[in-house]
């Protein structure tokens, strides 16, 4: 039997790997709690690239055998899961802006918030599944709505380049006023429960309300981020594996640069130009479908695309470092 083309068998395979890999993360070596620093964040960081990077080559080497049928050829289908997995990764940047607001908000101790990013990861994870299942029956049965996802697209980039930052209030968030309906919560952290009770009534925590800003947030974002991976393949196998190893290191991504992503602040524009320009790629796959548009191409080509998003993160990250950004309230000293 099969789904999506790829055998029943490999996609159990992968699901009972990323099974085994969290069940590792959270039940041996984030068993009792503790505050994640520099060093651990910096070697998980490195496990999860590594991890992805062999399942990136494992396409690469087998992906005639995974899937015979494609319409990828094995480098094809390397490179659309590399670039996948790069917008991905760039675009989870903005999750870690968020994820500092919700801790610093709720006053969350460091040594509980690997727990939330854990527990918040798996529910992206099965919501990322089922917004996937839903774009790939969308793109299948109505290709027309590849000009909805790529106008969409492009709008959110525009919309990123030209309008000011706007302070999120996670107090305000409509997840955070249903908890506060369905349960009393109480006013200190209960050591890293998420729900306690006292005189036999439940009582949620205030670690629960910051997981619930965290998982509605991370739906949010999934509507931009899913919409621009289908944007370089509609490959389900590929867009689910991609989306699931750029979620799966987020939790260390965090760690190891929550305090320098502040240092990075071209970087905002650079996922703005991703997003345009894979919002563009999507409609011109759409309008050159049928009618080849440039270079007899009917589908933007994927090694160019992993190039284009590639050197578009590269340009803002040296950006960011060599121009440092002016500071305000200081007016320049007068000259003499």
């Amino acid at each position: 039997m099969e789904l999506a083309g790829i055998p029943l068998w490999i996609w159990g395979c992968f699901l009972g790997f990323v099974f085994v890999m969290l069940a590792l993360d959270l039940g041996v070596f984030h068993r009792h709690a503790h505050e994640v620093k520099m060093k651990e964040a910096l070697g998980w960081s490195a496990v999860w690239i590594v991890i992805a990077l062999i399942f990136n080559a494992g396409i690469f080497a087998f992906w005639d055998q995974i899937q015979p049928h494609s319409q990828y050829t094995p480098a094809q289908a390397g490179q659309a899961f590399l670039a996948g997995y790069l917008v991905e990764k760039a675009l989870s940047v903005d999750n870690i802006f968020v994820f500092l607001l919700v801790f610093t908000y709720f006053n969350v101790p460091a040594k509980y918030q690997h727990r939330v990013l854990f527990w918040g990861i798996l529910g992206a994870l099965i919501f990322r599944g089922i917004f996937i299942a839903l774009g790939a029956a969308l793109l299948t049965k109505f290709f027309w709505t590849m000009l909805i996802f790529g106008g969409f697209l492009v709008f959110t980039g525009v919309k990123m380049l030209v309008m000011k930052d706007k302070e999120m209030d996670p107090g305000k968030n409509p997840a955070v006023k249903l908890v506060r309906k369905l349960f009393p919560v109480t006013d200190d952290y209960v050591d890293q429960k998420f729900f306690t009770r006292i005189d036999g009534k439940l009582w949620a925590t205030p670690l629960f309300v910051a997981l619930i800003v965290v998982e509605f947030t991370d739906i949010i974002f999934a509507v931009d981020s899913i919409p621009a991976i289908f944007a370089i393949t509609a490959d389900p196998f590929i867009v689910f594996t991609s989306n699931v190893f750029a979620i799966l290191g987020l939790r260390a991504l965090f760690f190891a640069v929550s305090g320098l992503v502040q240092l990075f602040h071209y970087l905002k524009y650079g996922l703005a130009a991703i997003l345009i320009f894979v919002g563009g790629k999507m409609l011109f796959n759409y309008f050159a479908h049928d009618n080849p548009l440039i270079f007899g191409w009917k589908k933007f080509p994927i090694n160019l695309s992993l190039f284009i998003i590639a050197g578009i993160l590269l340009a803002s990250i040296l950006a960011s470092v060599i121009f440092k950004p002016k500071e305000e309230g200081h007016p320049p000293a007068s000259e003499a």
